[in-house]
């Protein structure tokens, strides 16, 4: 499609993407779906006035190293003006003073554990100027350099568009719909296309609307959580369920649905490693290709779903009210993220 955006970052955009459809810079994608009705519709699947909070512990899954370099926070001691830890520390006026402190900090690969993707995470090679030479862009046309700006020697890098803090600025709340695909297909690895995702929806009676979260429940955490931080990578890699990137009956379903984002307790929400080559020569991650890059739909990943799964089913109900904001971080790509689910 070509066309032209006002700010002229773009003249053609993706095939079956959304670009400029809520703007010419909109950086929050469907988000916007997201109204005051639907929210107030979110709002009446609070019935028991119960709530789960659905992180992980934000030191696990465990692993020291993963996907080049997520490694787990360190936390540490703040320091006074002296140097000293502010740990323990007796602090107050008067010769006995009386009051003690404690202050840390912490560093923090923002994706290691329970996190959402932003929209500035993923993004593809393409000749959004249509003059046959592709450019790094990303959603909305937002360009590599102009917008995501690597790291140079000492200045750090930085997304100066799509950065997480546009989704904290929205709230990240409305409807979630709850699927368990570990219910459906048992805690093996299994690849679900949409043929395997309408089964597990119809037989648990799964009404996904416009604007709703998708909640994927496969049994991920039970595994991670089991391994009590010392994850077997090699296990995992045969545990639970994945989309199916490669499945184009899928990827219309996620396009056609209306969902502002998926969320799973697994590593990636789809599959990944095609060793066959299946998934194009443009994109490892289909899924996160179509979702991040075109439509605008949020990815949350590693989320902690087992309880909220659990609850639902025992009590014929699919559905719940979701608060997930992440860190408003001005300029970062992702954040942890401690949603909080009300039935």
């Amino acid at each position: 499609m070509e066309t032209s955006s006002s700010s002229q970052r773009w003249r053609r955009r993706p095939e079956g993407s959304n670009w400029g459809d809520f703007g010419a810079d909109d950086q929050v994608g469907r988000m916007n779906l997201i109204t005051p009705e639907r929210r107030l519709a979110a709002v009446q699947e609070v019935k028991a006035g119960l709530c789960f909070p659905l992180s992980l512990p934000l030191d696990y899954p465990g692993w020291t190293s993963h996907e080049g370099g997520r490694n787990p926070p360190v936390l540490f001691a703040s320091r006074d003006a002296h140097g000293g830890a502010m740990y323990n520390k007796v602090m107050g006026l008067g010769a006995n003073p009386r009051g003690v402190v404690c202050d840390d900090a912490v560093i923090m690969h923002t994706q290691y554990s329970t996190q959402w993707d932003s929209l500035a995470h993923w993004g593809g090679r393409f000749d959004a100027d249509g003059d046959g030479v592709e450019e790094i862009v990303y959603y909305n046309g937002y360009r590599a350099g102009d917008h995501l700006v690597a790291p140079d020697g000492d200045s750090p890098p930085r997304a100066l568009a799509l950065g997480i803090e546009n989704l904290a600025q929205v709230g990240a709340q409305g409807r979630a719909s709850v699927v368990s695909l570990v219910d459906a297909f048992g805690p093996g690895r299994t690849w679900v296309g949409f043929d395997e995702l309408q089964h597990a929806l119809q037989a648990q009676s799964v009404e996904v609307r416009p604007g709703d979260f998708l909640l994927l429940h496969t049994g991920f955490d039970d595994a991670v959580l089991a391994m009590n931080g010392k994850p077997d990578r090699a296990v995992l890699n045969e545990t639970a369920a994945v989309l199916d990137g490669r499945d184009r009956k899928l990827l219309q379903w996620v396009a056609d649905s209306g969902v502002v984002a998926l969320c799973s307790d697994n590593v990636a929400v789809e599959g990944f490693g095609f060793e066959d080559g299946s998934a194009g020569d443009h994109s490892m991650l289909p899924l996160h290709d179509l979702c991040l890059f075109k439509l605008g739909i949020h990815l949350g990943e590693m989320w902690q779903l087992n309880a909220l799964a659990a609850w639902l089913r025992e009590n014929d109900r699919s559905a719940c009210l979701l608060t997930a904001p992440p860190l408003r971080l001005p300029g970062s790509v992702g954040s942890p993220v401690t949603p909080i689910a009300t039935v």
